[in-house]
């Protein structure tokens, strides 16, 4: 399908999108189908914000490769990474930066890969707590409802199965994702339309190098600063401490990291793992020797560059996706 076709379509399914892609001005395109926003209207408690969206290209060789951050973000997005034969499942994608701003392109090149194996991807652009929002601390969990919701609620124009819609974060993207897949019932902005109707908890969920805990001694302090703010009682460090609301309807879970992390304790996962286990969710764990943090898809040759596939086999097994 290709982005006009697309575009009208959604369009005339009455929800929201974007022909343009503010991403792209910032040298290649995403080669993403489109993109759709999250809200038909102002984002919760932004009524007198206007953002302008900043991109920063910090790769010292863009030609080559991307290493974009985006700040800014006043109007959050899903872009659309579609397969060419769609094989029902799909993934949200939530990009990392400790919450101060998303990491895109680690997002997107995972986008790309899924979608090559016939799993429809979308990456979140999701809001920032610190850029002037009413509530800032529930800003991105509203994005990833919403953005969940509104990927069931498309279910049938992109050939998903409601029911084999996952997510995938990053780091602080991570904490996220573990966030959505444990508190998905969470009322934290009032429903606004049909699309609030569609359950926001994911069927699963992929956490690479994941912020989980928000309690000492292995936060990541500079993401929990940003979410909770300078200073935060520890029942409300608790309160965000995904380990702590693992229960009986948290979806299954595949995690993977590198034990020498050097910025998220890669106990975090140890943590949410542990918690799984004890609630009997089933759940799978790859702690690579190597790696340190924000390795991506990993670099060829590189033990961390096998975890797409371990995903993907993990994913079969469980029968998310078909053979």
């Amino acid at each position: 399908m290709d982005r006009r076709s697309f575009v009208g379509m959604m369009a005339t399914a009455g929800l929201p999108v974007s022909a343009s892609f503010p991403l792209g001005s910032a040298g290649k395109p995403l080669e993403a189908v489109a993109t759709m926003l999250l809200w038909p209207g102002r984002p919760p408690g932004g009524q007198e914000l206007a953002l302008k969206l900043q991109i920063e290209e910090r790769s010292p060789n863009p030609d080559a490769f991307h290493d974009r951050v985006l700040t800014g973000i006043g109007h959050p997005a899903l872009h659309v990474f579609s397969p060419e034969l769609p094989g029902g499942a799909a993934l949200l994608i939530a990009p990392g930066g400790g919450y101060r701003e998303l990491a895109i392109d680690a997002a997107i090149a995972a986008a790309k890969h899924f979608a090559s194996a016939g799993i429809t991807s979308f990456v979140l652009v999701y809001r920032l707590p610190r850029e002037g929002w009413r509530d800032s601390t529930l800003v991105p969990l509203q994005d990833a409802m919403r953005a969940m919701r509104l990927v069931r609620a498309s279910a049938a124009r992109f050939n998903i199965d409601s029911g084999r819609v996952g997510v995938l974060g990053f780091s602080a993207g991570g904490h996220l994702a573990a966030t959505l897949a444990t508190r998905g019932d969470a009322s934290v902005y009032a429903g606004i339309d049909a699309v609030d109707r569609e359950s926001a908890t994911p069927a699963f969920a992929a956490l690479l190098y994941p912020v989980i805990t928000m309690l000492p001694p292995f936060a990541h302090e500079a993401s929990r600063e940003m979410l909770l703010g300078d200073v935060a009682p520890r029942a409300e460090r608790a309160a965000w401490a995904c380990e702590r609301h693992v229960g009986p309807g948290t979806p299954p879970m595949f995690l993977a990291a590198a034990a020498d992390d050097p910025y998220v304790a890669p106990d975090n996962s140890l943590l949410m793992f542990a918690a799984l286990r004890r609630a009997r969710i089933p759940a799978e764990l790859h702690m690579f020797e190597q790696g340190g943090h924000g390795f991506g898809l990993g670099a060829t040759g590189q033990p961390v560059s096998s975890w797409p596939g371990l995903l993907r086999n993990w994913l079969a097994f469980h029968r998310f996706v078909r053979d």
